[in-house]
């Protein structure tokens, strides 16, 4: 029984010093100093997971929504870019139905200079600004190149009954 025990505290030990002291600093600042109508609270059982609320910008067709979003630093974070997705359903054209996002600086335009902070207000830019010139739901694009005031339509109709009052 304490040979198991010394195991797990000393399993505990590495995983904190596996926590890299930017991780630490970029967590304190989100705590500290939250970016406005951002949200991201570290998970109590692993730090590298954050629970993320997203507010829908103003004068956006997700305004007064609240999207919950997952946030995961890989091992070789900064070296590789977090993993983030959408929990909330969302109609947008950068945004698939299993949530995944298309922006750039999650892929190739990552840069370890980047901070977790950036990422998520770039991802609030992009609900202010869809781009449906570099898709990843095309049906969604096509409608919002061809149709703007249907695309925001539905975009409403889906932030009213998916991140609204729930």
């Amino acid at each position: 029984m304490f040979h198991c025990h010394t195991s797990r505290v000393k399993l505990q030990r590495e995983e904190m010093a596996a926590l890299t002291t930017r991780i630490i600093k970029e967590t304190q600042r989100l705590l500290e100093d939250p970016v406005p109508g951002i949200s991201a609270m570290p998970d109590e059982g692993n730090a590298r997971y954050f629970h993320v609320l997203v507010t829908g910008p103003n004068d956006s067709p997700f305004e007064g929504g609240v999207f919950k979003l997952e946030l995961f630093l890989p091992e070789d974070y900064p070296m590789k870019a977090p993993k983030v997705r959408f929990l909330t359903k969302i109609f947008h054209p950068n945004i698939d139905r299993l949530g995944r996002i298309c922006l750039d600086i999650l892929k190739e335009k990552w840069s370890p200079a980047l901070q977790i902070r950036t990422v998520l207000l770039s991802i609030q830019a992009l609900l202010s600004a869809p781009n449906p010139d570099d898709p990843l739901v095309n049906d969604v694009a096509e409608l919002w190149k061809d149709n703007e005031a249907r695309a925001i339509q539905l975009a409403r109709e889906w932030t009213v009954k998916h991140a609204m009052g729930s």
